[in-house]
């Protein structure tokens, strides 16, 4: 698929602090990519900055095969061909939804800008509502006001900054899925800041997982869950829980049992063999309960999901290198608080990191 969006070594310094540090990015032609990463992280800037309303320190950005950002050239954001919309819709309250739309396309003949507006109405399902104001609607439709405002000017790139956190959580994923198929629809390539990463498996294609102004991983939403490549990641994303390990006597060892050395896919070049702590990544479905075993852990907190019930674990063995108290474990099976359990891990890949 064509590449339509290169960032290349691209840095952003404010008052003398690294904002963002040499972010390297592509996005093919088409593609919807969800940008994660604790608040703080540089999310919010790095797409700022491609739209061109933060100025970058070094680095290019090239957009449909030509430089709007390098070294010695940054392109004014108005001309760079890029949508933004904002967490809070940025609508003007004064205009109606249809001029609003048209609030970016004023330079174009009137007749080819009624042609936009009618185009985007269908489209967005505004059709009944062109002359009503944005505190006339509710917030999915404030929301398609915004994206019809953005798409108006035929845009090469959509910036969606937290563009579902202000839509009621009952509405959010219809929403999600809606406008998901609109972009297909318009084959409309876009880049999404969201906290949430239940968001990006609904909406994204891709997703860039970022932390302290650096991007940390890449990739299809179900590659980077099953193969973080950094602790940061997978805490960030919650794909399991923490068991403290210790290497001794050639052995891997946790408060649940013995770990297979040779199921370990590991990312430590030292395979354990320094004073490092090092941690395996246990996902909920990789915990067992053992009938009748001696137990090792203890339910420290119960709550009810809907995949079962949920509980929180903490370890009985009191070892300082072992220890742990938060460990994840959903099971049809009820069990009460402070109830001591038998727990050990299904084989897998095992997944081992160092905090």
């Amino acid at each position: 698929m064509k590449t339509l969006l290169t960032v290349s070594n691209l840095s952003v310094q404010l008052q003398q602090k690294a904002i963002l540090d040499a972010i390297d990015l592509t996005l093919a032609q088409g593609d919807i990519l969800g940008l994660v990463g604790p608040s703080g992280c540089g999310k919010t800037t790095l797409l700022n900055t491609i739209a061109g309303f933060v100025e970058h320190s070094c680095g290019q950005i090239q957009l449909a095969e030509q430089v709007i950002a390098s070294e010695q050239y940054a392109m004014p954001a108005e001309q760079r061909r890029i949508g933004m919309i904002f967490q809070d819709y940025a609508l003007f309250p004064h205009l109606t939804v249809a001029q609003n739309i048209a609030f970016g396309i004023s330079h174009l003949p009137k007749k080819e800008q009624q042609q936009r507006i009618e185009q985007l109405l269908t489209l967005l399902q505004l059709s009944e509502y062109p002359k009503r104001y944005p505190y006339q609607l509710s917030g999915g439709q404030q929301q398609r006001v915004a994206i019809a405002r953005a798409l108006a000017p035929q845009p090469k790139l959509l910036l969606l900054d937290e563009p579902f956190s202000n839509i009621d959580a009952r509405l959010r994923n219809e929403l999600m899925l809606e406008l998901r198929s609109l972009l297909k629809q318009l084959k409309m390539t876009a880049i999404f800041v969201t906290h949430n990463k239940d968001e990006v498996f609904t909406f994204a294609d891709k997703i860039a997982v970022m932390d302290q102004g650096k991007l940390l991983q890449a990739g299809t939403p179900s590659d980077v869950f099953q193969q973080p490549d950094s602790w940061q990641v997978a805490d960030f994303l919650q794909i399991g829980s923490w068991l403290p390990l210790d290497y001794h006597q050639q052995q891997w060892r946790s408060a649940l049992g013995p770990i297979d050395d040779n199921s370990i896919v590991s990312l430590n070049s030292d395979n354990g063999h320094s004073d490092a702590q090092h941690y395996l990544l246990v996902k909920p479905k990789a915990i067992v309960v053992i009938p009748d075993a001696q137990a090792n852990a203890k339910i420290s907190y119960v709550s009810i999901t809907g995949q079962g019930y949920h509980y929180l674990l903490s370890s009985i063995n009191k070892d300082p290198l072992l220890v742990f108290e938060h460990l994840s474990f959903y099971s049809e099976q009820q069990y009460q608080q402070g109830q001591e359990l038998a727990l050990a891990i299904i084989p897998h890949q095992y997944q081992i990191f160092t905090r």
